[in-house]
């Protein structure tokens, strides 16, 4: 198997799509290998079953025209930071290899998304150490570095990914859990997710954080390390159009 480029790692099959499908369209659009790893199987969900989840995100993993989809099957709900799920997660890294994780913002509400973005943290680090579960045959790789998506809370984006010309496929990724949105003819119980505005707002949210940066659409990531920058002039002037 070839190594992964770009690699998302999320709590639940769906988040990848609602935080970063756009990102992960533009990023296979530039001819870079993308993957999802999904930590659960979303078996706490209100709505849907894991069987259901599964056959909805390999539906999705084609419209991200995404290179590999796999699920760790760490526990929906209970997901910490513990040296059994690091095992787990620094083993598939080693194996996929990629240079860049996307994941979930540090201290989002949900627990999950919380602990993952710390696990990631810890994980892609500890990947990097050869006697960190050397026994195991996997040979260690670079740090892969972090991108951590803006999602729950009003954070400063480190920088925001131009998605103009993916957001319908964006949009269409997400239709394709049909178990986990708007839909008048289940008879199951409502969620936030199943409010028929919902994805009125993450379509609206992502047109507002382009607007930001002079565009149609974008996706805002935050990066605790500092930016390697080699152009400065060259990364400026893309934003001249908002104030000329």
């Amino acid at each position: 198997m070839n190594d992964i480029d770009v690699l998302g790692i999320f709590a639940h099959p769906d988040d990848a799509e609602l935080q970063v499908g756009g990102t992960l369209l533009r990023m296979k659009s530039l001819g870079y290998r993308t993957g999802v790893l999904d930590l659960t199987r979303g078996e706490m969900g209100t709505r849907g079953t894991p069987e259901g989840r599964a056959v909805e995100a390999a539906d999705a993993a084609k419209i991200l025209k995404l290179d590999t989809r796999e699920n760790l099957e760490l526990a929906d709900g209970k997901v910490f930071v513990d040296d059994p799920s690091r095992v787990k997660l620094v083993r598939a890294l080693r194996r996929l290899k990629p240079k860049i994780i996307i994941t979930h913002q540090i201290d989002d509400p949900h627990p999950d998304h919380d602990h993952i973005a710390r696990l990631v943290r810890e994980s892609a680090r500890l990947s990097s150490i050869g006697n960190y579960d050397g026994d195991h045959g996997l040979e260690r790789i670079a740090v892969p570095r972090i991108m951590h998506n803006l999602f729950s809370r009003r954070v400063l984006p480190s920088f925001i990914v131009d998605i103009s010309d993916f957001l319908e496929e964006k949009m269409d990724a997400i239709r394709a859990y049909k178990s986990q949105f708007h839909d008048p003819n289940s008879n199951e119980p409502d969620t936030r997710l199943t409010d028929k505005r919902f994805l009125d707002e993450i379509e609206n949210r992502s047109r507002y954080f382009g607007s930001l940066i002079g565009v149609e659409a974008g996706e805002p990531y935050f990066v605790r390390e500092a930016l390697n920058i080699e152009d400065p002039l060259e990364l400026l002037t893309r934003q001249m159009n908002l104030y000329s």
